[in-house]
């Protein structure tokens, strides 16, 4: 999770998996200042009749071709909801899978969050609405409209998260790091030879 450019930039892919609906996905660059803008952002929505594999493979390809084209510090990923059914939720982390599947292929580190984690960092609480979300997510970007679809507004949230956790990790290792402290030098021989003779013609 650590902030690794030299000029204190972190560069995020942001993806929101779904298994029906759309897959939104956001590159986000952040710098130590916590000024942060949106570099892209969209959504995957793929034919009714797709059959799963097709929709498993075309998500690999989009997080592939993101992947290359932009070359992000790090991967954040929105984890699988508890409330959903059990073959819903299996379906989503086979979803996710191929997601850190692409991650792991480009070497790039890859983070899950969960929608309530995401809600508290962005909005300030883990029940906010997706309107709310939209809403912030604009704010912390600077965008003149609120994003859409709301699929590419949850991706935006995501990795706006991880950027807020790494940054807060960056300084509290900073502010514990130890303080390098120099020996006290002795005093050089000449001048305790000096003292030797000042002392003897006293």
């Amino acid at each position: 999770m650590a902030v690794s450019d030299t000029n204190g930039k972190l560069r995020v892919l942001g993806v929101d998996p779904a298994v029906a609906g759309a897959t939104g996905f956001a590159i986000v660059e952040v710098n130590a200042s916590s000024s942060a803008r949106s570099l892209r952002f969209g959504a995957l929505k793929l034919p009714a009749r797709a059959t799963f594999a097709a929709r498993l493979r075309d998500i690999h390809q989009l997080i592939v071709g993101l992947l290359e084209e932009y070359s992000p510090d790090a991967v954040a990923v929105e984890s699988v909801f508890t409330a959903l059914n059990m073959r819903t939720a299996l379906k989503l982390a086979e979803v996710r899978g191929v997601v850190l599947l692409a991650a792991a292929q480009a070497s790039v580190p890859a983070h899950s969050y969960s929608p309530r984690e995401v809600k508290a960092s962005i909005a300030g609480y883990g029940a906010a609405t997706k309107q709310q979300m939209q809403q912030m997510v604009s704010v912390q970007l600077g965008l003149l409209e609120w994003p859409e679809p709301p699929d590419a507004a949850d991706a935006l949230a995501v990795a706006l998260c991880h950027a807020h956790a790494a940054f807060a990790q960056a300084r509290m290792e900073a502010a514990m790091a130890p303080r390098v402290t120099f020996p006290q030098l002795a005093p050089a021989p000449r001048n305790q030879s000096r003292n030797v003779r000042v002392q003897s013609i006293r």
